[in-house]
């Protein structure tokens, strides 16, 4: 029983860690999408933001 609440920290913990990985991810992506010269790398950068931010509509 004393092995929840450790189990329940790990994973919250994971889900943190998960959540500020995906974030750094999105945010680094915007940068490039913005700050890029070449039009190519900002285009690529843009169709990646479109992927990872993608949003499940109502079905």
């Amino acid at each position: 029983m004393f092995t929840l609440p450790a189990l329940l920290h790990d994973a919250a913990a994971v889900a943190a860690l998960g959540g500020l990985t995906y974030t750094l991810v999105v945010a680094t992506v915007a940068a490039a999408s913005v700050l890029s010269r070449n039009p190519d790398r900002r285009r690529d950068a843009r169709a990646t933001l479109t992927i990872l931010l993608r949003r499940r509509g109502a079905r």
